[in-house]
């Protein structure tokens, strides 16, 4: 049975936000020379700020009928914007807002609203410690309330936060072959085998995440046991009291180091350096999300003292160009592998295989061999 999409043949809009047109004309390009889709195009969304701060979102063409993937990077603090004459950094909380704006600008006219948010908002905020609000759960009901019927992220901190909209298309995407591809293509003498190879996760909660990479690639795996203090909290954070390592061997091994974001890069610095002081050949790092936010010093250190060789890193969000300069940094494409996300969404196809690359994978790898 074909899908109501391509019996209808729904046209495809991209609506990026602040931040993310660049993006948004990737994809683009993709849909068209992959697919050869003619009824897909770019509408903007005009934030119109007001003076005082207040702002609302003006669509620039119709998107009557259309199936709308609204764009928006909320990790993005390139983008400003100005009150009061002053001109002021947008937080993760300002984009939120302009996303929802401009979702009641669509005004229910579309045939149907996607969001594209590849940092979900609020996603390290997904559980409730002691007193603390549920900010991932509530910013997940607000979009379904307003009309969004799919949520699309990359690499979610915890992705049982969908449990909090059970009734509404929630994707959770894992950059796993575009990782893969990237390292083979960068350093193409790396082995994935047991005697070259080892991937360690820097503490419990990115376990289930490293392990996608070994049980594809057939590797051994380590974890670093990192247990929090439950009192003291430093930049939002609670203080490391203990790091400890279990696994196999790195002794002259290519140890691999994933997590979904570097936000200070404390802890897979930290890693980085027991491996080293272990005796591996050479040590990798991987993040979906970039942040740095303690500048990129100490990385800088570690790659000149060899502690790190490169640093994966997707396009996903905004990287500023400091680090993208940087020698140790390799981008990460997911454009086209977004692109195709929307193609499948779009004609109501299947995207297991999106989910569980398994074949790609192996035939990059028996292509490399």
């Amino acid at each position: 049975m074909k899908s109501l999409a391509a019996n209808n043949s729904i046209p495809i809009v991209l609506i990026p936000l602040y931040g993310t047109e660049e993006m948004a004309g990737k994809i683009e390009y993709y849909l068209r020379e992959t697919y050869n889709m003619e009824q897909c195009h770019v509408v903007n969304s005009q934030i119109v700020r007001f003076s005082t701060g207040d702002a609302k979102a003006v669509l620039e063409d119709t998107v009557r009928g259309a199936d709308v993937y609204i764009l928006v990077d909320v990790g993005n603090y390139s983008c400003s914007y100005e009150m009061y004459g002053q001109t002021v950094p947008m937080s993760p909380d300002e984009h939120f807002q302009n996303l929802k704006r401009t979702v009641s600008a669509i005004g229910g006219k579309a045939y149907r609203v996607n969001v594209i948010s590849p940092l979900l908002y609020a996603s390290r905020q997904d559980r409730r410690i002691s007193r603390e609000s549920l900010d991932c759960a509530m910013a997940l009901r607000e979009l379904e309330n307003i009309g969004v019927k799919n949520i699309t992220a990359f690499d979610v901190h915890d992705n049982r936060v969908a449990n909090a909209v059970p009734y509404n298309g929630f994707d959770d995407l894992f950059p796993i072959y575009q990782v893969i591809k990237a390292i083979k293509r960068n350093f193409p003498d790396v082995a994935f085998s047991e005697d070259d190879s080892l991937f360690i996760s820097p503490d419990l909660g990115a376990t289930t995440r490293n392990y996608k990479y070994t049980n594809e690639l057939g590797l051994d795996m380590g974890i670093f046991y990192k247990r929090r203090s439950r009192t003291k909290v430093v930049g939002g954070n609670y203080v490391v009291d203990v790091h400890k390592y279990i696994g196999p061997s790195v002794k002259n091994k290519d140890v691999f180091i994933v997590d979904d974001m570097i936000c200070s890069g404390t802890t897979m610095l930290d890693v980085a350096k027991y491996c080293k002081k272990q005796g591996a050949r050479r040590v990798f790092a991987a993040a979906t999300f970039a942040l740095f936010t303690e500048g990129l010093r100490r990385f800088n250190e570690a790659y000149s003292k060899k502690v790190l060789e490169a640093v994966f890193i997707s396009n996903a969000s905004y990287c500023r160009e400091e680090i993208r300069n940087a020698p140790w940094y390799r981008e990460v494409d997911i454009t086209k592998y977004i692109a195709i996300y929307i193609h499948s969404v779009n004609a109501g196809e299947s995207i297991s295989k999106l989910l569980d690359p398994h074949e790609k994978i192996h035939r990059l790898l028996n292509r490399e061999e």
